[in-house]
């Protein structure tokens, strides 16, 4: 007797692995929606990125503003310039956090599609995506719209899942995981901006969100 046909026998039914199969080889809810949700986050990746390119090219064109006034011994514009650059990094910072935490999300949702793991590597990222949602909400409202249906179809998948497995779901969004590739987001995006934009000149009065750790809900 094949190991399967034991499981089979002692469950009194298809075996764990062989739902999950049957769940994944139905036509279109599962499979379907986490390509889709899938898509819709790499897209997002990819439209964060276009923005916070923007962004540096605006914080590279107020950085020369800053370091010609101070050739020019105009101490006050050069901190009204470098104050904006402070505001325009503490943005990107919040934006370089989503969007690293989107690509672990995507990652994770490509290893599901391949292992077929839906309980355990889709609860945390649910709760992330709820998370990133409500980061976004007064800086990129359309993206915060997008992350919610993302947000509603896993949600969903995961229900469906564990109603077919029999297993409750719990609180999906109690995970303790999510909190964890939150902050290692935070700690990948550090480092991006520190690669990615010079450290201002030390001026008196000039805001210090430019180097404060990215902050809001994430």
């Amino acid at each position: 007797m094949s190991l399967k046909d034991f499981e089979r026998r002692w469950a009194g039914g298809p075996t764990v692995a062989e739902k999950i199969k049957e769940i994944f080889a139905k036509k279109e809810p599962i499979k379907h929606k986490l390509v889709v949700a899938n898509y819709k986050i790499r897209a997002m990746v990819n439209r964060l990125e276009v923005f916070i390119e923007r962004l540096r090219d605006r914080d590279r064109s107020l950085f020369e503003r800053v370091v010609d006034a101070l050739t020019q011994g105009d101490e006050t514009r050069a901190v009204m310039y470098a104050n904006e650059i402070a505001e325009i990094r503490k943005l990107v910072k919040q934006l370089t956090v989503t969007q690293v935490a989107l690509e672990q999300v995507a990652l994770r949702i490509e290893t599901v599609l391949t292992m077929g793991d839906v309980m355990a590597g889709l609860a945390p990222v649910i709760g992330v995506i709820k998370e990133l949602k409500n980061m976004l909400k007064g800086i990129m409202p359309e993206i915060s719209l997008e992350l919610s249906e993302v947000e509603e179809g896993l949600r969903d998948v995961v229900l469906t899942t564990g109603e077919a497995l029999g297993i409750p779901a719990g609180d999906i969004y109690a995970s303790p995981e999510a909190r964890k590739i939150l902050e290692e987001a935070k700690v990948v995006a550090e480092q991006r901006m520190k690669e990615k934009f010079p450290e201002l000149p030390v001026l008196g009065t000039v805001q210090q969100s430019a180097t404060a750790p990215a902050t809001g809900s994430a």
